[in-house]
């Protein structure tokens, strides 16, 4: 049962934000006579926003405009009906789903800065730590290794090795600055994914090529710019660690 609500979560949290706000209208209809009908709109916000912080912007968003209607419907004069009598029920419906919205937006845009800070960070112990590995005089294969462990997990690749050779005919390349080049184009990454079926990262060091990550990547896998910069910044790692490896013998 767990599993099968962690798999359909949005599933889940789509069909709560249609039912719960008519369920809770519902158990307060015995009480609609003396129940202050602010004190239920509040209790119906309190149901967006565990909606909306639980599931995703359209659900929070579902979620208001099913808790203005059932409060319309169940709870304001004349009841059952979607008349309204009273200016104060107008307000307070009208309240309850601009509230609803703002707290929907809110809570997405929320999510949103939490799963790119997580995402810097973890970036940043990528690079520490090949790079750690690197200055720790380990043997270039070993960093090599350890960058392509990174290189599959942020850019979400099927496949991953590093060559020593240049690519003949050229492929599509990730720069340093993040940029995607296929067939002398910029190409779309955040929305077409890197092209494929093969493309590569050159590792370079002070201008000079020491050799080449070839990947592959998902097939219309969209792939942010922060991540291909990263990757272009392991790849010079690399490079850095053949040159160093390469003067000591």
């Amino acid at each position: 049962m767990v599993t099968f609500l962690v798999r359909n979560r949005q599933r889940v949290m789509f069909a709560l934000a249609i039912v719960a706000p008519l369920v809770v209208a519902v158990i307060l209809v015995p009480f609609r006579g003396t129940f202050a009908h602010a004190a239920a709109g509040l209790v119906l916000v309190v149901v967006i926003v565990a909606i909306a912080v639980g599931g995703n912007r359209f659900s929070g968003f579902l979620a208001s405009v099913s808790s203005a209607l059932w409060f319309d419907f169940f709870l304001t004069r004349p009841y059952d009906t979607l008349d309204i009598s009273q200016r104060s029920d107008i307000e307070t419906a009208v309240s309850l789903l601009v509230v609803g919205l703002l707290v929907s937006e809110l809570a997405a845009r929320s999510r949103h800065f939490s799963r790119v800070s997580t995402e810097e960070s973890n970036y940043v112990a990528m690079v520490r730590d090949v790079t750690e590995y690197a200055k720790s005089g380990a043997p270039s294969a070993l960093v090599i290794e350890s960058a392509l462990d990174s290189l599959r997990e942020i850019l979400q690749l099927r496949a991953c090795h590093f060559d020593f050779q240049p690519s003949d005919p050229p492929m599509a390349q990730i720069q340093a600055n993040g940029d995607v080049v296929h067939v002398g184009m910029i190409w779309p990454t955040e929305e077409l994914g890197i092209p494929g079926p093969e493309a590569e990262i050159v590792s370079e060091w002070r201008g000079r090529a020491l050799g080449r990550f070839v990947i592959t990547p998902t097939p219309g896998q969209p792939i942010a710019l922060e991540a291909r910069v990263v990757a272009a910044l392991l790849a010079s790692v690399v490079a850095a660690s053949l040159a160093s490896e390469s003067r000591v013998s």
